[in-house]
């Protein structure tokens, strides 16, 4: 969840996410990825960022419902996406033919696929809060009836705490020796565990670049998942035991996904119940768990509870780990030398060390442009081995880690050929949890 700006930073620092993003963005910075490649880039919000009290205008209401789990009102507003432009569309036609060709082989040359756009989709709790980003590209197919095909983008992380989570929780892995790469090939038997699912941006990223990936997803609101399968392209065969009112063909998932929903698995239920009776072990676990009072779950922190020892008990006993999205709890001043860093308030400080003295290490990211905060933790003896090499050559353990996570950013951005650096994401605001 992307909290609006404004209601937690100062009007210094939420000036970034207006006028100044653009200059501010990946792309302009100077770094080695073009703004082209990556449609998820920062200075693409203004097509979809709305207003802190509402969609704003040219919003189109897509889907909206009252959930009966703390959420108020679950809402998704649509928003024209000027990317891809509209010379690309062809290729992607071709490429819906080929595949339905592939399925339906008498079909060949009677079916056909006209785009009819790309669109951001936004979900909103009680208008207010930004609860998650996608793209979703639209279709139809010119024979045959429901003939309507919505499909979100999964390459496409709107949001740049998303890209944060990411980048810090797949860096630390090779970090621990785990071979990402292998993962990725399929050579590796990888599981991940969501827990939050808002879009399910993140897990269909996740499925889409990591072959040998096994990803389930806890999401304890039946209308949260239910919006983001019929209006924000989620495919709708990994929900089990939903009751879904969406249009779409039924074949739909097979002609779009080709198999990666097959590894998807999408559980409604409370996540303290859901660790307690699961048998898997994660090599890698993301949460992102805000209702729509904006509030982290303290059974989803509390040290002494039952639902940490379970984590602890699920996360593989070498490389494990596991990221958290926070929000700063606390005022950002507003002068530029602490544009870059967050401070920490009592409660995310609580947070922190209660997944520290699971895990063994922990340390946090700040989230460029908005007032979110990476928190990873993972098996210290892994990540830091060899952090009394690095004292010897005058480094401190913070620097020592550090170094160690950069030095690794090349392997994940070629491995899952990101259109992102990992590089920013990682050092932005960085610091080990004491």
């Amino acid at each position: 969840m992307l909290r609006a700006a404004a209601s937690r930073c100062t009007r210094g620092a939420a000036r970034r996410l207006s006028s100044a993003a653009a200059e501010a963005s990946p792309a302009a910075a100077g770094t080695r990825h073009q703004p082209s490649l990556d449609e998820g880039d920062w200075s693409y919000h203004r097509e979809w960022w709305g207003k802190e009290d509402g969609p704003g205008e040219g919003a189109q209401t897509v889907f909206r419902r009252h959930s009966e789990c703390g959420n108020g009102v679950v809402s998704v507003f649509a928003y024209p996406a000027s990317r891809p432009a509209i010379e690309h569309w062809p290729a992607v036609e071709t490429w819906l033919h080929e595949r339905n060709a592939r399925l339906y082989p008498e079909s060949a040359g009677v079916d056909q696929f006209k785009i009819l756009g790309y669109q951001w989709r936004v979900m909103r709790f009680n208008d207010h809060t930004r609860q998650s980003t996608v793209k979703v590209m639209t279709c139809y197919r010119t024979s045959g009836q429901r003939s309507l095909v919505l499909m979100q983008q999964p390459h496409v992380l709107a949001v740049p705490y998303v890209k944060s989570m990411v980048s810090a929780g797949l860096t630390a892995l090779p970090c621990a020796s785990y071979d990402l790469p292998e993962a990725v090939s399929g050579q590796n038997n990888m599981k991940i565990l969501c827990i939050g699912h808002g879009g399910g941006s993140l897990p269909l990223f996740l499925a889409s670049k990591f072959r040998g990936a096994s990803i389930h997803i806890v999401e304890i609101d039946p209308v949260v998942v239910s919006a983001s399968v019929e209006a924000m392209g989620f495919p709708i065969s990994p929900v089990k035991g939903l009751s879904s009112e969406s249009m779409l063909p039924a074949d739909a998932d097979d002609l779009l996904w080709g198999g990666i929903h097959d590894r998807i698995f999408l559980h409604i239920a409370d996540a303290e119940d859901f660790i307690a009776s699961d048998s898997n072990q994660y090599d890698l676990v993301f949460i992102d768990a805000y209702d729509g009072d904006d509030v982290f779950p303290r059974k989803l922190w509390d040290a002494d509870g039952a639902f940490m020892k379970d984590l602890e008990r699920r996360v593989h006993p070498v490389h494990g780990t596991v990221v958290v999205n926070l929000h700063s709890d606390s005022e950002l001043p507003g002068h530029a030398e602490f544009q870059s860093v967050l401070p920490m308030g009592r409660r995310v400080s609580e947070v922190c060390g209660a997944y520290k003295h699971h895990f063994g290490m922990a340390f946090t990211a700040a989230v460029p442009w908005l007032c979110n905060i990476t928190l990873v933790a993972c098996r210290g003896e892994a990540v830091a081995s060899g952090a009394g090499v690095g004292a010897r050559l005058g480094l401190s353990r913070r620097d020592f880690v550090l170094g160690k996570l950069l030095s690794k950013c090349d392997v994940v951005e070629r491995a899952l050929g990101l259109p992102f650096p990992c590089l920013q994401y990682v050092k932005n605001g960085f610091a080990l949890v004491e």
